[in-house]
């Protein structure tokens, strides 16, 4: 069994590694693992190695991708993004709150925060320059308002942790991983903003530059070629809004499946307008997708090969339980930063079953923890949200954005786990 749980980790740890250094999609790579070691190594025909794809989560992250889309291909997002710049009206220390709850709100109602950060990150970073706002804060508040909203409901990380806890019969609850990702978010973009400073003494035009968002992603901030004030939604984009809306009464309030009902909306609203619906066919996620499934499915075979039960039970091994909890979060945090945020996720909690059955940690408290663990070092300079920051920032200022990017990072991989473990696992109040 060691022998065998060794060679598959091992595998995991290559595949992790592959897709950090390569091109080819971490899930991709996990799908050809799943394979080799389910199916050559250990005998497994093909309908078993399959036998985990997460069916209902493709249908979720297919559906509220589709959706989202939708709403960036018509300009429903570029209309929300113009409306809000346009409150600011002068007050320059405002800005970074201002990217942090547009980037929260569109990660939120199912925006993936890599597609998020390609939409806000050019206009908030050239905002930033023109505007007297520090660049390194912009780009900070967007990357821990993309952690606050993908772990809400219908965020694709929130999605993903609801599976992966009722898959493993681990209690769960959508709404305080919300709240407290949104707190730790809240908290760490507030200490950057502090610590570093957010604004020099420079006005902000009561009139921001226009949004030009493309339907393939990116962003300009060149001038609009209609500079009168933003026009009405109109009728498209009210439809398109009111469709959320539908979204999220209907599965909070009326327990109505997330992903075939985003779906449903998603293809009604393409029957009405079909330009908008073919372009956002282009823009699911299509990615994320692939990484997800093909990371879920290798998952399934380490658990049918004993791989998961032996990490678990050596995770348990180490006493007291909390501090093997602690030990976790630190991993997933570690490792966050130069790897997918998600697989880490996928792969690392259900290895704190084990630990669940102790008694002395809570399954809420500690998927939380490390949720939270995970998630903040997403700005690191090796991550999608920090390489497009550095991109976009301006020349003379993208060593000082990568050195406060790294900084950052370093500071919350320990910071993180710590904090988190401190209030979510170790006083068991949750």
């Amino acid at each position: 069994m060691a022998v065998t749980a060794l060679t598959s980790i091992t595998v995991l740890a290559l595949v992790i590694v592959l897709a950090t250094v390569s091109p080819v999609n971490l899930g991709a790579l996990a799908f050809v693992a799943a394979f080799v070691v389910g199916g050559i190594m250990g005998g497994e025909p093909t309908r078993d190695v399959l036998g985990d794809f997460p069916a209902d989560m493709f249908v979720m992250l297919v559906g509220i991708t589709y959706l989202f889309g939708i709403a960036r291909s018509n300009g429903t997002v570029d209309r929300v993004i113009e409306r809000t710049f346009r409150a600011v009206r002068g007050r320059a220390a405002a800005l970074p709150w201002v990217f942090f709850g547009l980037s929260t709100v569109l990660c939120g109602i199912g925006g993936n925060p890599g597609a998020v950060a390609v939409i806000l990150l050019p206009v908030g970073m050239a905002i930033a320059s023109a505007h007297g706002v520090r660049p390194l804060v912009v780009a900070i508040t967007i990357g821990m308002g993309a952690t606050a909203g993908t772990f809400s409901p219908l965020g694709v990380l929130g999605i993903t942790i609801r599976g992966i806890q009722t898959g493993n019969g681990l209690a769960f609850d959508p709404i305080l991983l919300f709240v407290a990702t949104l707190v730790a978010g809240v908290v760490a973009a507030g200490a950057a903003t502090v610590l570093i400073g957010s604004a020099r003494p420079v006005a902000v035009s009561p009139d921001p530059v226009p949004v030009q968002v493309r339907p393939g992603g990116g962003a300009g901030t060149g001038p609009a070629s209609d500079p009168r004030p933003c026009a009405g939604l109109g009728i498209e984009r009210s439809v398109t809004l009111a469709a959320f809306v539908v979204l999220v009464v209907g599965a909070l309030l009326f327990a109505v499946d997330i992903g075939f009902l985003a779906l449903s909306l998603a293809v009604l609203l393409t029957l009405a307008y079909p330009a908008a619906g073919r372009a956002a066919v282009r823009d699911v996620s299509w990615g994320v997708v692939l990484l997800l499934t093909g990371i879920v499915t290798y998952v399934g075979v380490l658990e049918r090969n004993g791989t998961i039960a032996w990490a678990g039970e050596a995770v348990a091994s180490i006493e007291p339980a909390l501090l093997a909890a602690l030990l976790v979060c630190l991993i997933g945090a570690i490792v966050s930063a130069f790897a997918s945020t998600m697989g880490m996720l996928v792969a690392l909690v259900p290895m704190t079953a084990p630990l669940v059955l102790t008694g002395e940690v809570s399954a809420v408290g500690l998927v939380i923890a490390l949720g939270i663990s995970s998630s903040l070092v997403d700005v690191s300079p090796f991550s999608t949200c920090g390489a497009l920051a550095m991109a976009n920032a301006a020349e003379p200022e993208r060593r000082s954005v990568y050195r406060g990017l790294l900084a950052f990072a370093a500071s919350v991989a320990v910071i993180g786990p710590l904090g988190s473990w401190a209030v979510l696992v170790a006083t068991g109040w949750f």
